[in-house]
Parts: C-alpha cells; sequence; structure tokens
C-alpha cells in the first residue's frame, strides 16, 4: 500500500500529521482517508501526544479529492458511494471530535474537502497566497460530508455564497470569514507560540475546554444549560489535573504537566 500520510512525534508533546501526495497536490483518495483516520487516531490515543498539527508537503494544502477516486465513484452505486462518503465523514468526525487540540497550517490551495480539513481544526493559520475554493457543484455535486464543519466556520450567509458559486476566495476573505485565524507567510513562525501556549496548559483541562464549546455553542442561556456549566467547573475543580493546577499556582511553581522537549520520531 502506498505511504500518504507521515506522522511526527515530538517528546515535548507536538505530534505532527503530514499529508505527502505532493505530485498530486495532496489530493486525497480513500486510502489517504483511511491512513488520515489512522493517524489522527494514534494521536489521540497517545498518553504522549499534546497538540496535533495538520499540515501538507509542496506548494498547495490539498487540491481535494482525487480524480482517479472520483472517476471510480461514478461507476459504483448508491450503497458504495453511501459507504464511501460515510469513511470521509469519519475523518472529519475524527479531525472535529480530537481530545486534543489541533492545528492547521495551509499554504497554496485548499480545494473542496480540504477546506473541511481546514474547519475541523481548532485553529487555522495560512499563507497570504492561500486559497480555498468550495468547487464541488462545479461537477455536479455537493460539500455535503464537510459541510457541519465549513458552515459551522464561515456560517450560514457566507456558505450561501461559496457553496453555490464555487468561487475561489483567498486568505484574506477566509480569515474575514472565521475560517482562519491568522495568516502568516513564515507557518513554522506563525505556530510556535501558540503551540507554546497549549503546552503551558492542563491537557485534562483543554480537552473539557472543547467540550464546552461544543455543549454552548448555539444553544440559548436556560436553567438546564446553566446548570450544566456549574456542574462542569465543579467536575473539573475537584479532578487531579484541577487541584494539581490549583496547587501549583498557589504554590507559585510549574504545573506538572508542562514537560521538557527531548527529541522527535517519525513514522
Amino acid at each position: 500500500m502506498s505511504h500518504y500520510v507521515n506522522t511526527q512525534y515530538c517528546a515535548s508533546g507536538v505530534t505532527t500529521i503530514t499529508m505527502a501526495r505532493e505530485e498530486v497536490h495532496n489530493a486525497f483518495d480513500d486510502v489517504m482517508i483511511t491512513q488520515l483516520i489512522s493517524a489522527f487516531e494514534q494521536a489521540n490515543a497517545s498518553d504522549s501526544t499534546r497538540v496535533i498539527v495538520l499540515r501538507s508537503q509542496g506548494k498547495n494544502f490539498s487540491a481535494g479529492a482525487d480524480l482517479n477516486w472520483m472517476r471510480s465513484m461514478a461507476t459504483k452505486n448508491y450503497q458504495e458511494n453511501l459507504d464511501d462518503a460515510s469513511v470521509l465523514a469519519s475523518l472529519m468526525e475524527q479531525i472535529a471530535q480530537s481530545s486534543k487540540p489541533t492545528i492547521a497550517l495551509v499554504q497554496g490551495a485548499a480545494f473542496g474537502g480540504a477546506v473541511g480539513l481546514v474547519a475541523c481544526c481548532d485553529i487555522a493559520i495560512a499563507t497570504s497566497r492561500a486559497s480555498f475554493c468550495l468547487s464541488e457543484v462545479k461537477i455536479g455535486l455537493i460539500p455535503a460530508v464537510i459541510s457541519p464543519y465549513v458552515v459551522n466556520a464561515i456560517g450560514k450567509r457566507q456558505a450561501q455564497r461559496y457553496f453555490l458559486t464555487a468561487e475561489r476566495f483567498r486568505a484574506d476573505k477566509a480569515l474575514a470569514f472565521g475560517l482562519l485565524h491568522e495568516i502568516n507567510d513564515d507557518l513554522d513562525a506563525a505556530v510556535a507560540p501558540i503551540i507554546a501556549s497549549l503546552l503551558g496548559n492542563s491537557p485534562a483541562a483543554m480537552t473539557q475546554a472543547k467540550s464546552l464549546i461544543d455543549f454552548v455553542a448555539n444553544e440559548n442561556i436556560s436553567d438546564g444549560l446553566i446548570h450544566g456549566t456549574s456542574e462542569r467547573i465543579a467536575a473539573i475543580r475537584v479532578s487531579v489535573e484541577g487541584q494539581e493546577g490549583l496547587s501549583s499556582f498557589l504554590e507559585k511553581r510549574a504545573p506538572n504537566w508542562i514537560i521538557a522537549e527531548k527529541g522527535e520520531k517519525n513514522v
């Protein structure tokens, strides 16, 4: 089987997942999707992983779906297409529901499903020359599997335009829409302070913070919501890391989740 995804584990707690199909602009097919799912599953299951970075080789982040893969889908029946789409949906869910903070670093083009990959990550940074396109309607399709994450990122109003027109939009618009958090032509320099901030935080608290966002997003303030948030802060205050965090703060020392960088390994 071809090896389309590289994973680098760093002793500091950063795991970098890299799409490595530069010759086809990192377009993804069923093999690459399966390998990405596996990479994220392993990173999430690893106690040593604190932050997950998604990036790619070459001048483009990802051209979206591989043409040969799309051609093969055209010859398959409804159930086969449903099964195939479900695997891509699993990838998006795996990233969006990651227990660890996720960061997308985007250069060049991010088309079709690749926009979904960016939207699924907690934090997204792109170069000024990056561009995005929800191009599915041009070939008679729709951005269905990625739509929950993209609409959540850019809002219904922008989705109404760009899902329908398939216009290409650049990084400055993606920033304004909320798809990106930052534009910087030096992605490594841009991500370094963000990673440093994340590594200084309680892993358990960040996991719970991600869950909290999902719990309160788009919900009306109600007695149930208020009670639910009270339960969450009470639970984390008495948790192991909650107690450690409070103790280290009061004792003016570093908490025990801050570790020194020792090295890295590739798989």
